[in-house]
């Protein structure tokens, strides 16, 4: 057995059942082992080594359990990193295996040499090694695994090529000898009762509670509606966790932020009592005013309490387990005025989420987009939505309910996720329809080779339904937003300005299914059609850029001086001011402005 045999016997004694990669000679080895082993685990081919990546994320998101990529060594490795990145900035835990020169070449300035171990330093800083002799295996591979699924982050190992081929010897019962075993610890940390009593009297004594929840909440649903209902609480959600709550729950106010939603912005703008479960939200302003909220913060990891408020007492453990001892101890809140507010408050939310979807564009707006599927969706779907303005759109406009999933690029926040975590789904959850959600920017770097991903490999799936969506107004939009409400700059068209292609006839081309929609009329049957599909659906709308992502806190300051810096950059792009005031009377008004 060589060592290339070895490190696949191992992953699946880990349950690895696939492995999001790219091939190189710096994995020959690994490669030929994959032979040998009749493909197992799975490899699965993207059409770059940050697809490889950005796949391994969606499926530790969605999946629960760890992703691997692997990668070949240089130009592969570092192609891994964006993606590396982004589960590094999410805590999702993912291991990279890439190759390396031979040890002989090393140092000697050999093509495709870099110093991975250095450069890998960052993104893996928990757990990052170099196999220089067999030996040193099952205990570094095990070790990457663990760190992984328990810190939550992303580890590496680097494998030279050459040791790929060596003779496999595992380690003896010697002096610098190192053996290993299996299995990642699944105990649940709760923080001791003197800290759970703290927490309950500076929770008892708020009489307007607020509730932020994230990612970590995730297996916490039943324990958070109960603190809910107790406490007589609003719940807000931060974008990782948009999937942790139902929004069919009148009380839950959506998410929180620049892309979130008014009620969420009030609720924290008056609450006087603060409970942060499972997020590490980083917009501190969208968070009570310092000296106005006492608060209350639970986290599984003791180097994120304390980070984004003044919290009065910090929590260290797992969210449902501290949830469940802490709710004895919490009075139930019987006057329920704060919480009628929040419902009221949310109820006409949804009602604005309505009407501004009913404005007219041209030709189609965007958020009538998002929104017609948000009655369509079946309860188990999986929604992955890109960075840009389509994050805007499925932040404020898609509702939770059932089974659903739904994640984003959180932290990072960076482009061209939107569609290998679609497919990182689809291998998580054959059997489950995955919708991605990206403006055409992304789709533009990053979805359309992909697509040929997902026409290799969508007869594998027991439910081959795979629908993306692409935004398509020919502009970097969310960019082009932030220069008009934050630089007062109009738009700058040669950094701006994207070609219109024919993306679902680029799919028809591959053999799936596609549409193009320019019309509102056609949206929804649009839409039922994609979900009705037998084969990946790529839909492409022509939306409209003049639809603005404002934010809930923005004021009339705010939008005309974006409105004036679109005025001075083109006298003819009054329709984007026209969008920007209807968006903000839609909010703010009875009835919508209609008049």
């Amino acid at each position: 057995m060589k060592v290339s045999d070895y490190v696949l016997q191992r992953l699946r004694d880990w349950d690895v059942s696939h492995v999001f990669a790219y091939p190189g000679d710096g994995i020959n080895g690994l490669l030929a082992a994959w032979g040998r082993a009749e493909d197992r685990p799975r490899f699965v081919q993207s059409r770059h080594e940050e697809m490889s990546a950005f796949e391994a994320v969606g499926y530790a998101k969605f999946s629960g359990r760890t992703g691997v990529c692997a990668a070949t060594s240089g130009p592969g490795a570092i192609h891994l990193l964006n993606g590396l990145y982004d589960a590094k900035l999410d805590h999702v835990p993912v291991v990279a295996i890439v190759g390396q020169t031979d040890r002989s070449a090393m140092g000697g300035s050999y093509q495709q040499e870099v110093d991975l171990a250095c450069l890998y330093k960052d993104v893996a800083s928990e757990f990052c090694e170099v196999v220089t002799v067999p030996a040193q295996l099952p205990n570094v591979l095990d070790r990457a695994m663990r760190v992984a699924a328990t810190r939550r982050t992303v580890t590496a190992l680097i494998i030279p090529a050459d040791v790929q081929e060596l003779e496999y010897e595992p380690p003896a019962h010697a002096f610098k000898q190192v053996p290993s075993s299996l299995g990642a610890p699944s105990s649940l940390p709760v923080p001791a009762a003197e800290e759970l009593a703290r927490a309950a009297e500076v929770l008892n004594a708020g009489e307007k509670v607020a509730m932020l929840i994230g990612q970590g909440a995730r297996r916490a649903r039943t324990e958070v509606q109960q603190v809910a209902e107790l406490l007589g609480a609003g719940v807000a959600k931060a974008l990782l966790g948009k999937d942790a709550l139902p929004d069919t729950l009148p009380y839950v106010t959506g998410s929180i932020g620049l892309l979130g939603t008014r009620p969420s912005y009030e609720m924290m703008r008056d609450c006087d009592t603060l409970l942060v479960v499972g997020s590490s939200f980083p917009y501190t302003q969208f968070l009570p005013e310092f000296d106005q909220a006492r608060a209350v913060q639970i986290d599984l990891d003791p180097s994120m309490v304390g980070l984004r408020y003044p919290f009065e007492v910090n929590l260290v453990g797992d969210a449902g387990e501290t949830l469940h001892r802490l709710i004895p101890m919490l009075d139930h809140r019987s006057d329920g005025a704060w919480r009628r507010k929040i419902e009221d408050d949310t109820a006409r939310w949804w009602e604005v989420m309505q009407r501004r979807a009913e404005v007219s564009a041209d030709p189609i707006n965007p958020e009538y987009v998002v929104h017609a599927l948000d009655a369509l969706l079946p309860d188990d779907a999986i929604v992955a939505a890109d960075s840009g303005s389509a994050a805007n759109w499925y932040a404020r406009h898609l509702r939770m309910r059932g089974d659903m999933r739904g994640s984003l690029s959180g932290t990072l926040a960076t482009m061209g996720p939107g569609v290998p975590y679609a497919i990182g789904a689809k291998f998580a959850h054959p059997d489950r329809p995955a919708i991605a959600i990206v403006g055409d920017g992304a789709m533009q770097m990053n979805g359309l080779a992909e697509l040929i991903t997902a026409a290799k490999y969508h007869r594998e799936w027991s439910d081959p339904r795979i629908v993306v969506a692409v935004l398509n107004n020919q502009d970097l939009n969310q960019v082009t937003w932030e220069m008009r409400a934050m630089q007062g700059a109009p738009q700058f068209e040669p950094s701006q300005g994207l070609p219109d292609l024919h993306y679902a006839d680029i799919a028809r081309q591959l053999g799936l299914h596609g549409v193009r929609v320019e019309r509102p009329e056609d949206v929804e049957s649009a839409w039922r059609q994609a979900l009705a599909a037998d084969r990946p659906f790529v839909i492409d709308f022509r939306t409209d850029p003049a639809v603005p992502p404002i934010p809930p806190h923005a004021t009339w300051d705010q939008i005309k001086d974006a409105a004036l810096s679109v005025l001075k950059g083109d006298s003819d792009r009054a329709s984007v001011v026209r969008q920007g005031v209807k968006a903000k009377l839609q909010e703010l008004l009875p009835g919508g402005g209609r008049g």
